[in-house]
């Protein structure tokens, strides 16, 4: 039996339930120029419990098909996303 595929990617989106969008970064080499290229592709992913966040970077892995696009779930979430933009509001008195 074959292996199942695996990626390592970033959460682009978390806006539908139980779906997430990992955006899968990958280099390789022009055949003709040797020029290193990267290239990149969206999957969409199961995420059951709904944990992954924008910004987190993932592992999903190959599985059954789920829906019409779905056919990867994430696996683990391999780092969480730092909160950059962090808003305390003051009230003024």
């Amino acid at each position: 039996m074959g292996k199942r595929k695996e990626f390592e990617g970033i959460v682009t989106s978390d806006k539908m339930n139980k779906t997430r969008v990992v955006k899968v970064t990958r280099f390789g080499k022009h055949s003709k120029y040797s020029r290193t290229m990267k290239t990149y592709k969206k999957f969409k992913a199961h995420d059951e419990k709904n944990e992954a966040k924008t910004g987190d970077t993932v592992r999903i892995v190959e599985t059954k098909p789920l829906s019409k696009d779905k056919c990867f779930r994430i696996s683990e979430i391999v780092k969480k996303a730092e909160l950059l933009h962090v808003q305390v509001k003051e009230e003024i008195q």
